[in-house]
């Protein structure tokens, strides 16, 4: 097994309030329905487990899973890191956080993460295994923005 990270930041304006939208990302199942790939999210207390599917990496296909430990600092910032169950091993790992703050059009939401997956290929597939895997989050991101937008009835803005 070799492992392959890809990495995302962004920022947006949004029309939405920044309890509106902390009210949708502390929710594990609005996550799971507004982001691609995602099959479901169980949450226990400050561990969330992911279930993803569908998707394909050089010819692989892949449904990783994995636990995050939640830390909620209401209404402003959500970190999750990776914390898998005591003495269970797991292949996939994602690092990062969302930041809210109060704009005067709705609200700035800043995200960043880190996706890191163990996969059964050689380490010289890393560039084509990588850049595959930035376009399959690159997606997620996108696709995760506007449903968060079309369930939130907001628009992004410009600054």
């Amino acid at each position: 097994m070799t492992r392959f990270s890809a990495k995302t930041d962004a920022t947006a304006i949004i029309t939405a309030s920044r309890e509106e939208v902390w009210a949708l990302l502390e929710d594990p199942d609005a996550i799971a329905s507004m982001t691609p790939f995602v099959k479901g999210i169980t949450s226990e207390g400050e561990h969330w487990t992911w279930q993803l599917g569908g998707l394909e990496v050089l010819g692989k296909s892949v449904s990783p899973s994995f636990t995050e430990k939640m830390t909620f600092t209401e209404p402003e910032r959500i970190e999750f890191t990776h914390d898998p169950p005591p003495g269970q091993t797991e292949r996939s790992s994602v690092e990062g956080w969302y930041h809210l703050e109060e704009h005067e059009r709705g609200c700035t939401l800043s995200t960043s993460l880190e996706i890191t997956l163990d996969l059964p290929l050689p380490k010289l597939s890393s560039k084509a295994v990588t850049a595959t895997m930035r376009g399959v989050v690159d997606k997620m991101g996108d696709r995760f923005s506007a449903n968060l937008l079309d369930r939130l009835g907001a628009e992004e803005v410009d600054g």
